[in-house]
């Protein structure tokens, strides 16, 4: 039995799911004094963001975006394979 090809979805096509979940997970940093600035979603298919407000100098500002936005941006589109902190 041939395998099937998977086709990778584009970053247009996820791009409305990802902002839709960034805009859902938003509040949860924001009751910290914090946010995220979406920035883009490159071909390879990794979110980029930059934290800002009491998030962007925050230590834990990287275990809050991998642990809490890309934890919950993959969930919400398996299709993303990693966020990236652009600072």
């Amino acid at each position: 039995m041939a395998e099937e090809k998977v086709q990778k979805k584009t970053p247009a096509e996820i791009e409305p799911l990802v902002k839709e979940a960034l805009e859902m997970f938003r509040p949860q940093l924001q009751a910290d004094g914090g946010d995220m600035e979406y920035i883009s979603i490159d071909e390879d298919l990794n979110v980029h963001l930059r934290l800002t407000g009491a998030c962007g100098s925050c230590p834990m500002a990287t275990m809050t975006l991998k642990m809490g936005v890309e934890r919950y941006l993959k969930d919400a589109c398996p299709d993303v394979r990693e966020v990236i902190q652009e600072m």
